[in-house]
């Protein structure tokens, strides 16, 4: 007998201004004691970012924080955070494929994010998103451009 395996939709859209504080605290939960944590610049980028929520079975599963460059032509992931829990169910790709198609529409030039030289883990997820280095922390997916 095959047995088959449902799983539940990832949908990603704008974070509510009721959510943010709950993905304040998700953040906290996850990396509140992560060296360099800081409280006011977690809640600075939650506040003034765009936000966009990843759900499954309506509750949240992680976001990603995004801030246009306008001098620079690029979108900065500021930060992503998948919830404990929803490892590996595609949550991280959801978010940065939602980015990714944000960025384009908007006509930025590149998606940029910062990662430690020594957090191999997510240098090599954005590596196999096909971002690259550009400096010793910062990668780059140089993004399609509209006509």
């Amino acid at each position: 007998m095959t047995q088959t395996v449902v799983t539940q939709p990832i949908d990603v859209g704008n974070a509510s201004a009721r959510e943010l504080q709950g993905l304040f605290g998700l953040a906290k939960c996850t990396f509140g004691d992560t060296p360099g944590w800081d409280d006011h610049h977690v809640l600075d980028v939650l506040q003034r970012d765009i936000v966009f929520v990843a759900h499954r079975r309506a509750q949240p599963a992680g976001y990603v924080a995004l801030r246009p460059e306008t001098a620079s032509g690029a979108v900065v992931v500021e930060q992503l955070l998948v919830a404990p829990g929803h490892e590996r169910e595609g949550v991280g790709h959801r978010l940065l494929a939602h980015a990714e198609g944000y960025a384009i529409a908007s006509g930025a030039q590149a998606l940029q994010i910062v990662a430690e030289e020594d957090n191999w883990r997510a240098r090599s997820f954005y590596s196999r998103s096909g971002f690259v280095p550009v400096e010793a922390e910062l990668l780059e997916l140089v993004l399609p451009q509209r006509a």
